[in-house]
């Protein structure tokens, strides 16, 4: 099974055009780009996000992926695996992209089962859907270690000895002239149940996918330890159907695996207009966990991060409240709101500071900010856009102030992925909000200080 990796925004184009060659330009088997420029334009009549678009480069027809990352696999199992792009500005190799985009999932809501330490080991050696791969067969194997968990159920049945209750209407139907037949319904205790046949199955799915031979080996392993159940016919009833009793903690891992293998979206968008033909996630969201997570870790006592908050509207109309201002992170101190902060997964520039390239920095984002700042700090404090640090933006941005809302601040921070910090000025009136010292926070980066 063949693929290649690429990054963010990255172009691919079929290999009969092999002699259009561009940076950030890869070429794909004429059927694999094929598939990907139908599925550009069925997702172009669907609502949600793209992660894909059609476009052009040199003249020739080219699809580019967008903003989100994972493992998209065609038909034919072509894997095209897309990294952040982070990783081709900081220089790095398509193993430290990989591991990266592994410890940041971490932080997802829906993708905390992932074991970094394992999950890291293994992104040295395999691409990024057979490090998933690994971690499901990691947590089924612990399943058969503890072993398989059986229920009670209910079951009919026309046998040769009465067992339970006897079915007097069919039995009659059945057999008036079997004496030696009796149509019972009763308990019985068996593995077949919701949890064993999704795992089962997804099993199965992992034998189609996986070009391992150990993964492959090990899967054929544990589908032996599932012969007696059966697959699951209709995965999505069966996940309803989940019930994690008193002791089967031990199967959440594999089941949340198993979701992911056998429904292929993403668990930040599966409620959304968006399924994905393979496992991607937005790197927006993805950014949002990571800086949360981490950041909330660096808040002086007793300040608290709240993210998504809904408390305050834009406008007011016809005594309703209409578009609700949910900035990414909120710190709050009590009752009272202190930050407002928003992270941006975009690339900036530091040496870009002039009137046209604005550092790469977009209007919207400032008009955002200010409606953010006027509604929970009462148009007076600071307001911060969080960006990912790299080599051409290492340290924070002179200050921005609104000439028409005086006493409100915006600042542009670098946030350090491998640090997991986010890099504070000293002069900032929100200094004292972190922990330790500017050196701590800074990560022995010297930066600038403001009046």
């Amino acid at each position: 099974m063949s693929g290649i990796s690429i990054y963010e925004f990255d172009v691919l184009t079929a290999a009969t055009l092999s002699d259009a060659h561009s940076e950030g330009l890869h070429t794909v088997p004429d059927k694999v780009y094929g598939w990907l420029e139908r599925q550009c334009l069925r997702t172009a009549n669907e609502s949600g996000s793209q992660w894909l678009r059609l476009t052009q480069r040199r003249g020739y027809r080219v699809v580019q992926v967008t903003s989100f990352v994972g493992v998209i696999r065609a038909p034919d199992g072509y894997q095209i695996e897309v990294l952040p792009k982070v990783g081709k500005a900081i220089g790095g190799e398509a193993m430290e992209a990989r591991q990266l985009l592994i410890e940041m999932l971490c932080c997802l809501q829906g993708f905390r089962h992932v074991q970094t330490d394992n999950a890291k080991l293994s992104a040295t050696r395999m691409p990024l859907l057979e490090v998933f791969i690994a971690e499901f067969l990691r947590s089924v194997e612990h399943i058969v270690k503890q072993g398989l968990r059986s229920n009670y159920s209910c079951r009919q049945d026309n046998l040769f000895a009465l067992r339970g209750k006897l079915m007097m209407a069919p039995h009659l139907r059945q057999n008036l002239y079997r004496a030696d037949r009796f149509f019972t319904e009763h308990d019985e205790f068996s593995i077949n149940r919701p949890e064993n046949r999704l795992l089962h199955t997804a099993l199965r799915r992992v034998l189609m996918l996986s070009a391992s031979q150990a993964h492959q080996q090990l899967a054929r392993e544990l589908e032996f330890v599932f012969a007696e159940v059966p697959i699951s016919i209709q995965p999505r009833i069966d996940f309803q159907r989940v019930r994690l009793d008193r002791g089967m903690g031990y199967y959440s891992d594999a089941l949340a695996w198993a979701r992911l293998i056998l429904e292929e979206q993403s668990p930040l968008t599966g409620s959304g207009g968006h399924n994905a033909p393979s496992l991607l996630f937005p790197m927006e969201a993805v950014f949002e966990a990571f800086v949360s997570k981490h950041l909330a870790k660096q808040l002086t006592r007793p300040l608290v991060l709240k993210t998504q908050a809904r408390s305050h509207h834009l406008v007011r109309h016809r005594e309703q409240n209409w578009f609700c201002l949910k900035p990414d992170l909120l710190i709050r101190d009590t009752n009272k709101d202190l930050l407002v902060l928003d992270t941006k997964w975009k690339l900036l520039d530091g040496l870009k500071a002039n009137g046209t390239n604005k550092y790469g920095l977009a209007q919207g984002d400032f008009y955002q900010l200010q409606a953010y700042g006027q509604s929970y700090l009462n148009g007076t404090g600071d307001v911060v856009l969080i960006y990912p640090k790299t080599a051409a933006f290492d340290r924070p941005l002179s200050v921005f102030e609104f000439p028409k809302v005086d006493g409100l601040r915006l600042w542009v921070l670098p946030f350090c992925l491998k640090s997991r910090q986010l890099l504070v000025p000293g002069g900032a009136p929100f200094t004292a909000v972190f922990k330790g010292t500017q050196r701590e926070i800074t990560s022995g980066v010297e930066l600038p200080t403001f009046d």
